[in-house]
């Protein structure tokens, strides 16, 4: 396996609409099998493909219960309101209170190319939308309020 750099604040692909996932390949599978290793090197808790560089709709997503390995997630409903403190790992040093859904479901492939529907609540929740804002090109720090600085 291998670990990407994280891309950073600035890039344009963290500011751009990430590809559809068209099939299921060889490549796909070891793009995940990648973002999983250098998720849990950078201590993070979820992982989109543009915060490695490559414009495809993938998220990773360990919150500590399950590893999720999300192809083409959308959000089928959401419910309501929980406001808490988040970073990012492509906007290091930065930190700011965003308000998300409290529970969603989300429909996706997994790596099998099977439809999968996940629940997820609180920072289960957090942590899908937040991700999944990454392939829409959405950064925590445009919806957060009171950022700060931290070491």
């Amino acid at each position: 396996m291998a670990i990407y750099q994280i891309v950073k604040k600035g890039d344009s692909i963290l500011r751009e609409n990430a590809r559809v996932v068209k099939e299921i390949t060889p490549n796909i599978i070891k793009l995940l099998d990648n973002m999983q290793d250098t998720m849990y090197a950078a201590n993070g808790v979820g992982l989109a493909a543009p915060q490695i560089g490559i414009s495809k709709r993938v998220i990773i997503v360990d919150t500590g219960d399950e590893l999720l390995e999300l192809i083409n997630p959308e959000v089928l409903m959401s419910e309501g309101e929980q406001t808490d403190t988040e970073g990012c790992l492509s906007v290091p040093g930065l930190v700011g209170d965003v308000t998300r859904a409290y529970k969603v479901k989300v429909r996706a492939l997994n790596r099998a190319g099977n439809e999968i529907e996940i629940t997820g609540e609180e920072i289960t929740a957090r942590a899908l939308q937040h991700e999944i804002d990454h392939l829409d090109g959405v950064l925590f720090i445009d919806k957060a309020e009171n950022i700060k600085t931290v070491e």
